[in-house]
């Protein structure tokens, strides 16, 4: 049995995340999924607003609407490419990364880590910092549908439902240095 592993921060989840980890479901078929955040020990910060356990529940939200499972595990960073698969599998096991950063593909295969490369999707407005932006924008609007009606464009509906019931959105509005493009 083989294991499908999809790496990201997921700063929020947003609709280019479910477009890869529908496509890591496709290549599995019945073969179990992990997804693993990075980054897991930020959070709270302009580039990394949500921790780790928030990134968590907006991908299980997002799992448990489209009635579907994975493995959720955390990576925190080590800032230091050549060693980063080694320090990665240790969290995410072995198995197969699916990935469209040409970055963490070259990274992979660097190590002799099996790779399946899907390409973008829309990626120009599913960038995370422009997810961020447009996030910042609307944090300190307070009406709701007008909210959701914005990021149904970007953001997948159950992680909007959860992002404004936790007040995870209006945050960013008191975090003094904006949100980053990093």
């Amino acid at each position: 049995m083989s294991n499908y592993i999809v790496l990201g921060r997921f700063q929020p989840f947003h609709k280019g995340h479910e477009y890869l980890i529908n496509s890591a479901f496709a290549l599995a078929h019945d073969e179990p999924i992990t997804i693993a955040i990075g980054s897991a020990k930020k959070g709270w910060e302009s580039s990394n607003p949500w921790t780790f356990e928030e990134r968590k529940i907006m991908i299980e939200s997002w799992l448990s609407a489209n009635e579907k499972s994975a493995t959720i595990v955390g990576i925190e960073d080590i800032n230091d490419p050549p060693n980063w698969v080694e320090h990665a599998k240790k969290f995410h096991g072995l198995g197969t990364l699916v990935t469209s950063d040409e970055t963490t593909q070259r990274l992979y295969e660097d190590s002799q880590f099996p790779v399946s490369f899907v390409g973008l999707n829309n990626r120009e407005n599913y960038e995370g910092w422009r997810v961020r932006q447009t996030l910042l924008m609307l944090s300190t609007v307070y009406d709701d549908e007008a909210v959701k009606a914005v990021l149904s464009a970007s953001i997948p509906d159950s992680v909007i439902d959860w992002l404004i019931s936790n007040d995870a959105i209006f945050r960013l509005s008191t975090m003094v240095s904006g949100v980053n493009v990093g």
